[in-house]
């Protein structure tokens, strides 16, 4: 009976995928931790089965729990989120008290031996274990525990952001978006770019919409002296009188103690009490002139208050200022959460999201365009090969043909067509009967429905659309020689439409502040952009991903607060 022994924890082992031990009956022991991730017992090319008679400790959440055989043993579904298979674990009613373990959302540790399911099982599982200790339980009250077996619909799970993790779903995506994660500093990496952490606070405006959100301190501020002046009302005006008239006898007492030639330390103790009580009188003038309300200068805000001394707010990009680095460094990017605060409630919109902004020096509108290309291939390429188990849980699930657009992105050249003739191809559909929802015409913003007729329609792969209008564009995008566009581009994709937005960068400076004149900025903010033209301008370009819209593209998700841990939108900053 020596497989009913608990191992001792110095021998419990963990499982390594990283060498040929991976189709060997080897186990390696854990680094941290005195558990095995379930990932390496079933995410092995034989399902685990070469791990039998192996003694192992595990830890995870019950998804389904059954008691079998009259109570004699239960059979636990336990997931630990490291892959989206679970593991069969069996626990005898000798071992622990079953009712306490099947519960969904019970968290256990165990350790046991794992074993081949009896023939003729029906199970899918190569391997399960069979426990002989129970060490740890996290019990759940299932009559309150909000994510039953039954499947709740994505929106109820926004309910719940503290427990959606302990989801198939949101588990997988989590995974997915950790490995786009990886993928994307292991490109720029590999690529020779520097990663570079730029401002979340910024004074300036890259988009020039000022749709942001303020940082400021002022309100806080003037609530708080709100408060206090009800509880400490200001001196009156007869207050401040009263102070004068002491500053003005203690004036007078270092007077006549210095014409009557008063001792040294007389006259340094009359100056003290004058010196006192100017600064008394100061402070009640100060306290005096306190108001409720915002600090105001000429009827407008005085922002020269704030905990900044002048207006700042969270960043819609990071681009501007990453162009510092890459004007000195040449290759960088910047990956950080970025801000906009628009009132909207589509399935594609974020009030809180991730951008991915490489920097090329040296750069044109084309190395721009390839860039990007290889970048959207590495990280489609990098999911079908590190994540493909939970891409098969997605396309079971949500969005049968995501891996075939994954494989179809991996390996299919992108498209390249420019704005002009794109409009040309959509005005044509109209005149053949298609029907948009937004008009169609030289100098419109693509549309989503227009970018998805193009990349899934008329070309059916990747899209990239280059040279746009200005008037649609940002103020820093390279002005053509037509003077009608700019060397801007965007990368279009199947499912989501706009996944990349760049362009080559104004180098010239006289040409940058007529673009600023033009758009009606102020040139006083940008003074610092403007050196890097005044000071050994260079050619560089870049482009923006949207990095939930890349967790959209592969996942096949339709609403975007489904792939983000923590979704912000309009009336929503849970936890």
């Amino acid at each position: 009976m020596g497989g009913d022994i608990p191992p001792p924890v110095d021998q419990l082992a963990a499982v390594s995928l990283t060498s040929d031990e991976a189709s060997s009956s080897t186990v390696q022991k854990a680094r941290f931790s005195d558990r095995v991730r379930i990932q390496s017992i079933l995410g092995r090319p034989d399902g685990g089965a070469g791990l039998a008679g192996q003694k192992v400790r595990i830890s995870g959440w019950v998804k389904t729990g059954r008691e079998q055989g009259k109570g004699a043993f239960a059979f636990l579904e336990v997931n630990d989120g490291s892959c989206p298979a679970n593991l069969q674990v069996m626990v005898d009613a000798s071992v622990s008290d079953l009712s306490k373990l099947i519960a969904t959302g019970t968290c256990v540790t165990v350790d046991g031996c794992l074993k081949l399911p009896p023939e003729g099982k029906g199970t899918k599982q190569k391997i399960e274990l069979s426990v002989v200790e129970v060490v740890d339980v996290g019990t759940v009250d299932p009559g309150s525990y909000p994510i039953p077996k039954t499947k709740l619909t994505l929106e109820r799970l926004r309910e719940f952001l503290h427990l959606r993790a302990r989801t198939n779903s949101i588990s997988a995506i989590a995974r997915i978006r950790h490995a786009l994660a990886i993928a994307t500093h292991t490109f720029f990496d590999e690529e020779g770019f520097l990663y570079v952490q730029t401002p979340i606070i910024t004074t300036s405006d890259c988009e020039g919409a000022g749709e942001m959100f303020q940082v400021t301190t002022l309100i806080s501020t003037t609530e708080k002296l709100e408060r206090e002046l009800i509880e400490n009302p200001p001196p009156t005006e007869a207050d401040v009188e009263a102070a004068r008239v002491v500053v003005k006898e203690r004036g007078e007492a270092v007077a006549e103690l210095k014409a009557a030639k008063a001792s040294k330390e007389a006259i340094l103790a009359s100056v003290a009490e004058l010196n006192d009580a100017k600064a008394n009188l100061a402070a009640t003038e100060a306290r005096s002139r306190l108001k409720p309300g915002l600090p105001k200068v000429d009827g407008k805000i005085d922002y020269s208050q704030d905990f900044f001394g002048r207006q700042a707010f969270l960043t819609v990009s990071g681009q501007l200022q990453v162009e510092t680095y890459a004007c000195g460094l040449s290759d960088v990017y910047t990956f950080g959460p970025t801000f906009r605060a628009e009132n909207s409630h589509t399935s594609r919109h974020l009030a809180e999201f991730w951008m991915v902004e490489p920097e090329l020096a040296f750069a044109d509108l084309e190395d721009d365009m390839n860039c990007a290309e290889a970048y959207v291939k590495y990280m489609c390429k990098w999911l079908l090969e590190k994540r493909y188990d939970d891409m098969e849980l997605m396309a079971k699930n949500f969005d049968k043909g995501c891996i075939d657009r994954l494989k179809l992105v991996a390996s299919t050249p992108f498209g390249r067509l420019t704005y002009t003739e794109a409009i040309k191809i959509l005005e044509e559909a109209v005149a053949k009967g298609k029907k948009f929802d937004n008009d169609v015409e030289w100098g419109i913003d693509l549309a989503s429905e227009h970018e998805r007729y193009l990349t899934e329609v008329v070309f059916q792969k990747p899209l990239i659309v280059y040279n746009y209008p200005k008037g649609i564009k940002a103020f820093y995008m390279r002005l053509n020689d037509d003077g009608k566009t700019v060397a801007a581009m965007d990368v279009l994709v199947p499912k989501v439409g706009e996944l990349i937005g760049g362009s080559q960068r104004e180098e010239r400076i006289d040409v940058i502040m007529e673009r600023l004149e033009e758009i009606g900025l102020p040139v006083e903010p940008y003074e610092w952009y403007l050196d890097l033209r005044r000071y050994g301008t260079a050619k560089h370009s870049g482009f923006g991903l949207g990095f939930e819209r890349m967790v959209l593209f592969a996942t096949g998700m339709d609403n975007i607060r489904d792939v983000i841990p923590f979704p912000r939108y309009p009336g929503r900053a849970d936890l």
